[in-house]
């Protein structure tokens, strides 16, 4: 009996090791769960730390997170650490492939910098409850005139409490091997708060994580931060050139690191 006990036990190695969708699974529920475990114990450390909602609570969170990416056997090399280094306000737009993108974001979050995410994210569990107590602005898609009112109201406060914004302006998740046309919202924020925009650009994930596939191996992924791009004396007449102007200069650099990437690590079966 106690040798049958033993056999999930015997098995789960047996299978890391020979099936590349079990790995994959298999990191995708951890990566959930051990989120939502972060999420859980984060919480009564903001509350404690701010009080409640605080933009503050970001660093407690970015603290929490960093080290998952060790977990999952992934790794950044950053490049144009210095870009990041002005005063805000200002909006920060990176690619967006997965939900993998929160270690990266977290790798180089800068201080008194938060997100927005679409609202249902409000609603999953203890990671919707610490994003809401680190100041993640919720936006609902489904409704452009509440997103474009959400939007006003965040430049206001962008501006009154000298606050970075990070924004992924592709609005879904594209792992197509190229980046997807922009929406508009965050460069009508960043016109309407007259603070520059900083691009941050994901290298592509397919050496090492593909969805379809079922492959999710070990990895490096590059992150590289763009020179800042100013909007002051813009129109809202300008966004769409400004928009385009960014497209341009992200993929141009999306395509470059991305063939330069380094392959995955670890064994090739998974």
């Amino acid at each position: 009996m106690e040798v049958l006990w033993m056999l999930p036990l015997l098995l789960v190695p047996v299978l890391f090791w020979t099936s590349s969708t079990f790995v994959f699974y298999f990191k995708k529920c951890f990566y959930v769960a051990y989120m939502m475990l972060l999420a859980m114990i984060a919480i009564p450390i903001c509350i404690l730390k701010c009080g409640g909602r605080d933009i503050e609570n970001m660093r407690v969170i970015r603290f929490m997170v960093r080290h998952v990416k060790y977990i999952l056997g992934l790794r950044f090399e950053v490049s144009g650490w210095e870009h990041l280094q002005n005063e805000g306000p200002y909006v920060v737009i990176s690619n967006h492939q997965s939900s993998l993108d929160v270690l990266g974001l977290m790798e180089v979050l800068p201080d008194r910098c938060t997100t927005i995410a679409k609202k249902e994210l409000l609603w999953a569990g203890t990671v919707g409850l610490v994003c809401w107590l680190g100041g993640i602005v919720f936006i609902n898609r489904k409704k452009t005139s509440d997103a474009k009112s959400v939007m006003a109201d965040t430049a206001k406060i962008m501006l009154r409490d000298k606050i970075n914004l990070w924004v992924f302006p592709e609005g879904t998740r594209n792992q197509k091997g190229d980046i997807l046309p922009f929406k508009k919202g965050a460069f009508h924020l960043a016109v309407q708060a007259q603070a520059p925009i900083i691009p941050i650009v994901f290298s592509s994930y397919s050496n090492f994580y593909l969805r379809k596939e079922k492959q999710f191996k070990s990895g490096t992924i590059t992150l590289k931060i763009l020179p800042k791009i100013e909007t002051k004396g813009l129109t809202t007449d300008d966004v769409t050139s400004l928009c385009e102007q960014l497209h341009g200069l992200m993929r141009t650099s999306f395509l470059e690191i991305s063939v330069q990437s380094p392959q995955s690590n670890g064994p090739s079966n998974h």
